[in-house]
């Protein structure tokens, strides 16, 4: 990455939309950040809807892909590493945040945030949103905000911090590797070898079993099985 460039507006339909049509029209680079302050029509991963809170963080950003990078999904893993690391510096003396496979950031088991992938021609679309001054109410899910713990930090030092945090994460995936990019990940998970973990498959189904580690390859969730078999889940929730 050649440095982060944020801009910051006031409202868009989706910072992940702008951005995506702006690698279409070819007026782009790697490290471009679109940060808006109101998102009307912003979405998660498998669908959903992602809150659009007064004061809380919605931006985008674009990693072009180069040859001999690791897969593109594993970008969420780096996404999740950053915002980790944005996060922690603020509540690591009163809370410790922990990462949720595949990429969700979690305080006392209250999701925080939110990371969402789009593939554009050659680049990848890293979309996230942060609860910084306000959590949504979701239907069986638990949520928090930054402020539930300390003071909110403000829309635009946010961005600083995770775009340099990310910039980071990026040039380590690329140069060290994305084993050392999964052993952080698992470092500041939630989930320890030998486990009982249930994942909420794509499908609607339940698969429950031991966590045995992630995927070298693309950080898949490896499950031991009651009959000694493995499975490797490649998209899902844990539940």
């Amino acid at each position: 990455m050649i440095g982060s460039t944020i801009r910051i507006i006031e409202e868009t339909g989706s910072t992940n939309a702008d951005l995506a049509q702006s690698v279409r029209d070819g007026d782009v680079r790697e490290g471009q950040w679109l940060v808006a302050r109101r998102q009307n029509a912003g979405k998660g991963r498998q669908g959903r809807e992602w809150f659009d809170g007064s004061g809380n963080f919605m931006g985008s950003t674009l990693v072009r892909l180069d040859e001999g990078d690791p897969p593109p999904a594993t970008l969420s893993f780096v996404a999740a590493l950053a915002l980790h690391d944005a996060v922690f510096e603020r509540l690591h003396s009163i809370v410790e945040p922990m990462l949720k496979w595949p990429n969700d950031l979690m305080i006392e088991g209250c999701k925080l945030s939110g990371i969402l992938l789009e593939m554009v021609g050659d680049f990848v679309v890293v979309g996230i949103g942060v609860n910084l001054a306000q959590a949504p109410e979701i239907p069986g899910r638990l949520t928090c905000a930054i402020s539930d713990y300390t003071n909110a930090p403000g829309v635009d030092e946010f961005s600083k911090e995770l775009a340099m945090a990310f910039e980071e994460r990026v040039h380590d995936w690329r140069t060290i590797g994305l084993r050392e990019t999964l052993t952080e990940f698992t470092i500041c998970s939630q989930h320890w070898i030998g486990e009982t973990t249930t994942v909420h498959d794509t499908d609607g189904s339940r698969i429950e079993g031991v966590f045995a580690g992630l995927e070298e390859i693309d950080g898949g969730l490896r499950l031991r099985l009651a009959d000694g078999s493995q499975r490797v889940i490649r998209a899902g929730d844990i539940l």
